[in-house]
């Protein structure tokens, strides 16, 4: 149970779903943790099928749908019909049984009964076995014509269908069988039949949970790679069964889970898809998730406070990542304000309060880069990347002016005080630089100096304005923090090439410029980092609780190149007027996944209707016309139907037309969609796309 009153059904460490408890009245001793009655252990969730039939379908026990909308007839036209048939027999049946119609009926029966069963018990008996027969005929004949199987289907099989196709699921693999997942099949096809055994036991004995499973299975994945890490992998499986290849934490869960996840699939439930006619058929009703798939082509998310961006998509996400990372599959850093609620401390591995004293990391303001041209670049990135009339570029090579320099003579990148006074042009501070470079031998560095002290003050310098930015953190509440000294310990995003679970508090409140420039480093270091990887077999993702004034062209055009590093971000925005106006198309095309929650506004709105386009529909228009009669007869009739009905006489014209419409329009993203839902596209890394789908999204919004 999560501390805002959602739970999950999973595989516990102990091998059972626990189910949900409501917090006890006063005075009363708190509910068991576990009902009495046995749950579904985690053999039985490995052994359920999973298929998918499109991006973001939850596959755990998916039944895909048929693609389109079978023809159904109402059912109360189904019971007039299977009246009048039941009627047109009983009618039948008693004409032949009275007579009416001649006895050629019973020809059959004097042709095929002897002559001396007559009047005997054996020609009574041959006499009622016809009548059946001939009985059975007629229901058979006009239970066709009335249709009375689909009636029986459609009133009485459906819920027995759905309750024994809930009882039996199709597919599954039988328990203790090859394919049966809880006896490892692939190791023992390698002839790792003791090692297999031991996971087999470990799983049945209630010891092994669902990350130990997903954690394990990817240890083995790295094995078929490397087999140089056999025996090591086998040693560590013998000697500590479920708690091998453990995360370098030691943790095998989070403290709490406020979603449902399913890490055999690596896929996080975010809602359901509405059963209504905006939905495609085939998804209607079906669950939706998200996985490293789509994710991989990031997502943006706009949606006023309230609509439950955090609670509702942030935080289920960061969390179904976060259960990965522990998995060894990915790695997740989270970038809110302070008391965003994205997880407990317990919950991540590195907590980086910026501006709290009392913070153990602290944020690396370079990267962990040690080339000055990159830093300089990120750098610009975050500080005048917003700034209209000022060119990153030019700011990057101001910067790389100082920092070149300065760690050519230093061997460090200066802290941000020692930062502003080289933008400042302190001159106790450049003589000491000079004379630092000077014994150094560094006489290339002493031109790059020079160059900054000609333009220095020159028409379109940038350094005043990066001085500017550079004083936003070279505030009392950052005493200590961006330290290069090597006195603190910084987080650096190159370490992503790690499965680590990282979040950032940003101190919104009282610095809202400040956290607005360190979210754009993050963002710019990420993309970077991201690309520079050398192992990109652990998915890598940012997500950001609030991407406000965030984004700049470059960040923007590293966001489209993050699908092919095998990475993605999540951007949530209150509106797109958070955006420049200039980015806001770019931006909407360079995720692959959009989604427009509840009460967005009508220009938000008409962006998406032009990103989601339009498809061909069929209409009715339906034509009324007056009918005229020419015979005397027919008009009093018509006459008199008006004097009852009130109405003239008409006749119905039918126009089926295919049109293009859009598929979301601006008015209904912005007044037809319902509070705690939706509207969500989605785009997998492999080209697949999903259609705008209406979703009642699960948990609790806090955004």
């Amino acid at each position: 149970m999560d501390t805002d009153g959602t739970h999950e059904t999973r595989p516990s460490s102990t091998g059972h779903i626990p189910r949900p408890a409501s917090p006890p009245p006063p005075g009363l001793p708190p509910k068991p943790a576990h009902a009495p009655t046995a749950g579904s252990t985690l053999g039985d969730w490995l052994r359920v099928p999973r298929s998918s039939d499109g991006p973001g379908v939850w596959s755990y026990g998916h039944v895909p749908r048929p693609a389109e909308e079978p023809e159904v007839t109402p059912v109360r036209q189904l019971l007039s019909g299977a009246l009048i048939a039941l009627l047109a027999g009983l009618l039948l049946w008693s004409l032949l049984w009275n007579g009416y119609l001649g006895g050629f009926w019973l020809w059959p029966l004097y042709m095929f009964t002897p002559d001396s069963w007559a009047h005997t018990d054996a020609s009574v008996a041959a006499a009622y076995v016809w009548y059946a027969i001939v009985i059975g005929a007629l229901v058979f004949g006009f239970g066709r014509l009335g249709r009375w199987p689909e009636l029986a289907r459609r009133i009485i099989g459906s819920r027995a269908g759905r309750a024994v196709q809930a009882a039996v699921p199709a597919a599954r693999p039988e328990q203790g069988g090859p394919e049966d997942p809880v006896r490892w099949p692939q190791l023992r096809a390698v002839g790792l039949g003791e090692v297999a055994d031991r996971l087999g036991d470990e799983v049945g004995g209630g010891r092994m949970n669902d990350v130990d499973y997903a954690r394990i299975r990817r240890a083995w994945e790295s094995v078929t790679v490397d087999p140089s890490r056999l025996r090591a992998f086998t040693e560590a499986v013998r000697d500590k069964g479920a708690g091998a290849c453990v995360h370098p934490s030691g943790a095998r869960d989070l403290p709490v889970r406020a979603a449902r996840h399913d890490l055999l699939a690596r896929q996080v439930l975010l809602g359901t898809v509405e059963d209504g006619p905006r939905n495609p058929y085939a998804r209607r009703g079906t669950s939706l998730a998200l996985d490293p798939d789509v994710l991989g082509t990031s997502l943006l998310a706009v949606g006023p406070s309230g609509s439950g961006k955090t609670g509702r998509l942030v935080r289920p996400v960061v969390e179904s990542l976060a259960l990965q990372a522990l998995a060894g599959q990915a790695a997740v850093v989270a970038v809110g304000a302070a008391g965003a609620g994205l997880g407990p401390d317990a919950a991540f591995d590195v907590v980086v309060r910026v501006g709290d004293p009392a913070s153990v990391y602290d944020l690396d303001l370079y990267g962990g880069t040690t080339d000055p041209d990159e830093a300089a670049t990120l750098l610009a990135e975050a500080f005048v990347g917003d700034v209209q009339g000022i060119e990153v570029r030019r700011a990057a090579t101001a910067l790389a002016q100082l920092l070149g320099p300065f760690r050519a003579a230093y061997d460090r990148f200066p802290a941000v005080p020692e930062l502003r006074e080289l933008l400042d042009q302190v001159p106790d501070v450049l003589d000491a630089l000079r004379r630092a470079l000077a014994d150094a031998g560094q006489h290339a560095m002493l031109r790059e100096l020079d160059a900054r002290e000609r333009q220095h003050g020159a028409h379109g310098d940038p350094g005043p304005v990066l001085a500017d930015r550079v004083a936003l953190l070279d505030r009392p509440a950052f005493a200590g923090f961006f330290d290069t000294t090597g006195q603190g310990r910084p987080f650096s995003l190159r370490a992503l090439e790690h499965p680590l679970r990282v979040r950032v508090d940003l101190p919104e409140r009282g610095h809202a410029d400040a956290s607005r420039m360190l979210a754009r480093l993050l963002l710019a270091q990420f993309n970077a980092a991201a690309a520079a990887r050398t192992d990109r077999s652990l998915f890598a993702f940012l997500a950001f609780d609030d991407a406000s004034h965030t984004l700049t062209p470059e960040t923007v055009r590293g966001v489209q190149r993050l699908r092919s590093a095998n990475a993605g971000v999540l951007l949530t925005l209150r509106t797109l007027d958070d955006v420049p106006e200039a980015l806001r198309t770019p931006l909407l095309g360079a995720v692959g996944c959009r989604m427009a929650f509840s009460g967005v506004t009508t220009w938000d709105g008409k962006r998406f209707a032009e990103t989601w386009g339009t498809e061909w529909v069929e209409t009715r228009d339906v034509t009324h016309r007056t009918v005229f009669a020419d015979q005397p007869l027919t008009r009093a009739i018509h006459a008199f139907r008006k004097l009852v009905t009130g109405k003239a006489v008409t006749t119905d014209a039918v126009t089926v037309r295919q049109v293009e419409r859009e598929r979301w329009s601006a008015s209904d993203l912005a007044h037809a969609v319902p509070p705690g839902h939706a509207v969500l596209s989605l785009t997998s890394v492999r080209g697949e796309r999903a259609a705008p789908l209406l979703v009642r999204l699960a948990g609790a919004a806090t955004a």
